[in-house]
């Protein structure tokens, strides 16, 4: 055996390792595919159901807001409505703007009277003696004796 037939069988074995690590490779992307496959399946199995309790859910929900949408535009129609009326009101009768005015006055004069007379009473605060309700036989035995 010569030089030539040693560097064939050095090749032949660098070949045959070379072929079985591929192998190897091979088998164990397999096995990683197969445990992607089964990690895949049971999220679509475990996703499944609660997608269909979402869609439940947002079914659920929708129906309720619908009708509150409904009232929403119904409280909306009524309030121009009424919005409408007092700007026609107002407008074509002198004597209601002259009462809303005078209205308006009389709140804000009775806002600003609240609001001194809570100035004075924090400012100084007086002591109340508490009052004791009488019967009437008390109360009228107190006017027999004066």
């Amino acid at each position: 055996m010569g030089p030539g037939g040693i560097a064939t069988i050095i090749a032949a074995s660098a070949l045959a390792i070379i072929a079985l690590a591929f192998g190897y490779a091979i088998v164990r992307l397999g096995r990683l595919i197969d445990q992607a496959s089964k990690a895949i399946e049971s999220l679509v199995d475990e996703t499944t159901p609660l997608l269909e309790e979402v869609t439940t859910t947002v079914a659920l929900i929708n129906g309720p807001l619908t009708s509150i949408n409904k009232i929403s535009k119904s409280v909306e129609d009524v309030s121009s409505k009424i919005s409408g009326a007092t700007e026609t009101l107002l407008d074509k009768n002198s004597t209601a703007m002259k009462l809303a005015s005078g209205v308006l006055g009389l709140v804000q004069a009775k806002r600003a009277h609240s609001e001194k007379k809570e100035e004075r009473t924090d400012g100084a605060k007086v002591a109340r003696t508490p009052r004791t309700p009488r019967s009437r036989s008390a109360a009228k035995s107190a006017t027999e004796n004066e």
